[in-house]
């Protein structure tokens, strides 16, 4: 039997309007809808750890029998433009500090947080051996910290037209192998991979007990169901690696927030409850 887990995400980052998210801005109704729908957890992108701390988000998970399954720290890139690949030390330092209280924050929930858009870039500034330097430390750094609060850290390879570090799971995997803590995992996510992968599922596969998180969407950033990955293969490879995680729809709201939700619990129910 899968312990797959279900999951859908709000956003409540106005600066990230236009992005990935099933659901926007309401919390309380975003966490009933989720239990109507017979979510298991939702995943938040919060402007700050304050918001994450709030008894508000507590209520509103408990009251609706729900589970948080990750934070973003994404409200750090796009609300304040750090991230840990910045030239200047202070502000990478500002990068750490902000991820760190997001962690603090999730740990609360058990929840870990990601590390997506935060990873950042090379550019004119900074060349790609010193970028991946500054991430490596970063990484290191986060993961013990996330050690001691209880949490995995989750990285995210994104595609190339977000980011130039990290675009596949191997290249995640090789940073990773880098690093003296075994406290970071990677994240899936389906659309990221199927612009970069040559093949989605042997992706998963070679990734193996080294994934931590997934973001179940389809080819074209709409619910999975809607695009043309083929959702069977994905679901029969982390069935092979035995994972145990969520698979959290990180989806655009198409063609609304509630029809979003609905087709991602119908294609979770297809594909990890039969």
């Amino acid at each position: 039997m899968s312990m797959i887990r279900s999951s859908v995400t709000i956003s409540l980052v106005p600066e990230a309007r236009g992005g990935p998210f099933v659901f926007w801005d309401d919390l309380e109704n975003a966490c009933l809808t989720a239990k109507e729908l017979n979510f298991d957890a939702v995943e938040i992108f919060a402007p700050n750890p304050e918001t994450l701390k709030s008894t508000f988000i507590k209520k509103s998970l408990a009251d609706n029998g729900l589970a948080l399954s990750a934070v973003g720290t994404g409200a750090g890139w796009v609300k304040h433009k750090l991230h840990l690949s910045l030239p200047n030390p202070a502000e990478r330092k500002k990068a750490m500090d902000f991820i760190k209280g997001m962690i603090d924050a999730g740990a609360a929930h058990q929840a870990p947080a990601i590390i997506g858009s935060m990873q950042g870039r090379h550019g004119e500034e900074v060349d790609k051996p010193s970028a991946i330097g500054y991430l490596s430390d970063a990484l290191e750094e986060l993961g013990q910290y996330a050690e001691q609060h209880g949490v995995v850290l989750i990285f995210e390879p994104l595609n190339r037209f977000e980011s130039n570090l990290i675009n596949t799971m191997e290249s995640g995997l090789h940073i990773l192998d880098r690093l003296s803590t075994k406290n970071v995992k990677l994240l899936a996510d389906l659309f990221h991979m199927n612009i970069e992968e040559v093949d989605i599922a042997d992706a998963i596969r070679q990734s193996g007990p080294r994934i931590g998180h997934v973001h179940f969407v389809d080819s074209n950033r709409r619910p999975a169901g809607n695009g043309h990955i083929d959702l069977k293969l994905v679901s029969n490879a982390l069935d092979e690696i035995q994972y145990q995680g969520y698979v959290s729809a990180e989806a655009m709201p198409w063609p609304d927030s509630e029809s979003a939700a609905k087709t991602t619990i119908e294609s979770f129910n297809r594909y990890f409850r039969n």
